[in-house]
């Protein structure tokens, strides 16, 4: 896994993830759980869960970034 881990992302900060070929852009609104956030995506500002994005596993270009 590269990246940032989950124990270094913050509420109000903006990342993306990409998982599976699929890239996220999205800003954190809340920490739920120390594995679970609610977050907003930046281009559609639809809210989901963190836990979305990864139900299905995560993939070998599992990746979290911090969107300057």
């Amino acid at each position: 896994m590269s990246g940032l881990s989950y124990s270094s992302l913050r509420a109000g900060k903006k990342y993306w993830l990409t998982n599976f070929g699929d890239r996220y852009e999205f800003e954190i609104l809340e920490v739920l759980t120390s594995q679970d956030f609610k977050l907003k995506d930046i281009n559609t500002l639809e809210t989901y869960q963190m836990s979305e994005l990864t139900q299905y596993g995560k993939g070998p270009d599992f990746e979290i970034r911090e969107l300057y």
